[in-house]
């Protein structure tokens, strides 16, 4: 082969590795918009998330699956699941709890106001058993110091109950409040007992900042906070 042949190979050589150079390239370049889509879609999801905060129900899925413990957002056994979600309250700022509907009681599902969540499910009893449950709102994550002047009032069967922390200065509970969270992550437990077949009781959780109480102050602006209430069954008879 002379020398002209062996140039000829070499250029054809060079021009095919060139073209699957290319490709390859193309490929890398697509598989890195397709993560960067993915991680931006994810990173979106987690800021919107962490940024307003959310209100979760939850029944244990055993309990469900094995004593019918459910939950619904109306008061038919049509449609029950084990976990329920509020929606989200943009920009949330604070409010007097005296300046909240009186029907806040009366609407299933979410009916938040433009500075509250308000949301009210059902604790269905779908099984065959009489059974007793426990019920227990906790506080999953805050920042800034805002669940200092949070308050959650807590219709049980019509009952309400407003729950908001200890004063900041330790010396009890707040005027407003009916009752102190039990630490600070556990709003309230309660348990239910002779829950019988076919029985519901109705929830319904509003969510604020109390414009009134001495920790509602410019630091907490921009704050979080999610909250979450789960149920399990404790005893069957």
């Amino acid at each position: 082969m002379d020398d002209k042949q062996k140039n000829v190979v070499g250029l054809r050589r060079t021009v095919g590795e060139t073209k699957k150079y290319v490709v390859l390239m193309r490929v890398i370049g697509l598989l890195v918009l397709v993560l960067t889509a993915i991680i931006a879609i994810v990173y979106a999801a987690s800021y919107f998330y962490n940024q307003f905060g959310s209100f979760t129900v939850k029944v244990n899925k055993y309990d469900m699956s094995n004593q019918g413990l459910s939950l619904s957002e109306t008061p038919d056994f049509d449609h029950t699941i084990s976990v329920l979600n509020a929606d989200i309250v943009y920009d949330m700022t604070n409010i007097s709890g005296l300046d909240l509907p009186e029907n806040l009681d009366m609407i299933n599902g979410s009916h938040n106001g433009k500075n509250y969540i308000a949301y009210t499910f059902y604790l269905i009893n779908a099984g065959d058993d009489t059974i007793s449950y426990e019920g227990e709102l906790t506080i999953e994550n805050v920042t800034k110091g805002v669940d200092e002047a949070v308050r959650i009032a807590v219709y049980k069967n019509g009952e309400k109950t407003v729950y908001g922390k200890t004063k900041s200065n330790g010396t009890g509970i707040e005027s407003d409040c009916d009752s102190e969270f039990l630490t600070a992550s556990i709003v309230l437990r309660d348990t239910k007992e002779e829950f019988t077949p076919r029985s519901k009781d109705k929830y319904t959780v509003v969510i604020w900042l109390e414009g009134n109480d001495p920790d509602c102050v410019d630091d907490i602006i921009g704050g979080t906070i999610k909250f979450r209430y789960d149920f399990r069954i404790i005893e069957t008879t």
